[in-house]
């Protein structure tokens, strides 16, 4: 199977084979980051820009790790050291980045639809690292590629996401990649963070965690957007943690070898406790490593095959 656009912008999209696909690649390109020599020539030659409008840790070292790791050339770019400051346009800079004949660009935005808008005006691959409270993609990927290689399979299985649904981008994608692939997926938070119709997308949504949790195969744990506590969407953190905070105790309530996801960055004691966390059940670590092999394969699908 030969991948069909130059871009990726949403799982939403996507197949159920060709998130498949991305996984088997990933899989493949796994093995290269224990290697002792860390690199393949697969993107020699090509130059991955990365542009992030927001600040991130994960997302962009993974990528860094990815690119350099199948040898491309790599340029990092701050919203304050472009000509944006000076009063560009988001497109005419992006289009001056291509006229030095990149590759690929990797965006990251806190505007729903850039990356869409930009791949429109743009030859170049355009990776969505994140837009809005849109969608996250290769997240979703690398959390598809861990949950299939902890439990060995994503079909039948039910997940459990807890949290902010209403603003997470990550959730969206999780739930677009879990249900293309066959699982089961429950959402649980309280009415304020559960948006209107979600249920349009294939889940079931819960506002009792103890109920959400019961038979589960998989935990995902969404970081609780201190910021939103500005609008009132819930009356305290105590009184969050109290009712959606997973804890040991309540993980009792999951199946027997549940897995405990989260993206990052954590708010320990908040949605998720550090027994949790770091606990035998959790596979966060694992998520972070998958990173790097999940991004490497939509680097490579969307260039490594160019002539």
């Amino acid at each position: 199977m030969s991948w069909r656009t130059k871009d990726l912008l949403t799982l939403e999209e996507l197949t159920a084979e060709e998130i498949t696909l991305i996984l088997d690649t990933a899989s493949s390109f796994k093995e290269v980051s224990t290697r002792s020599v860390k690199k393949v020539p697969a993107l020699r030659g090509r130059t991955v820009v990365l542009f992030f409008q927001e600040p991130s840790t994960r997302t962009r070292v993974s990528f860094e790790l990815a690119a350099k790791r199948m040898s491309a050339d790599i340029l990092n770019i701050q919203t304050s050291s472009t000509s944006l400051v000076k009063g560009e346009t988001l497109i005419d800079t992006v289009k001056t980045l291509e006229s030095m004949t990149i590759d690929a660009l990797v965006v990251r935005h806190s505007c729903s639809g850039v990356p869409q808008m930009l791949s429109d005006v743009l030859k170049a691959s355009v990776i969505n690292a994140g837009d809005g409270s849109h969608e996250h993609p290769t997240q979703g990927l690398l959390d598809l590629f861990t949950i299939r290689e902890t439990k060995g399979k994503i079909e039948g299985l039910t997940v459990t996401i807890v949290g902010d649904v209403a603003h997470s981008r990550v959730a969206r994608s999780n739930i677009h990649g879990l249900t293309k692939l066959g699982a089961k997926v429950r959402v649980c938070a309280p009415p304020t963070l559960i948006p209107a119709g979600i249920e349009r997308m294939g889940v079931t949504v819960f506002h009792d965690l103890d109920q959400a949790l019961e038979g589960t195969d998989v935990v995902y744990v969404l970081r609780l957007q201190l910021e939103r506590q500005k609008n009132n969407l819930f009356p305290t953190i105590r009184e969050y943690s109290m009712l959606y905070g997973v804890t040991n105790e309540r993980l009792k309530l999951a199946k027997k070898g549940a897995i405990v996801m989260h993206p990052g960055p954590m708010n320990r004691g908040v949605e998720i406790s550090s027994g949790v966390a770091d606990g035998p059940a959790s596979v966060i670590d694992e998520q972070v490593t998958n990173g790097v092999a999940a991004r490497m394969a939509v680097l490579y699908l969307l260039q490594g095959e160019k002539e």
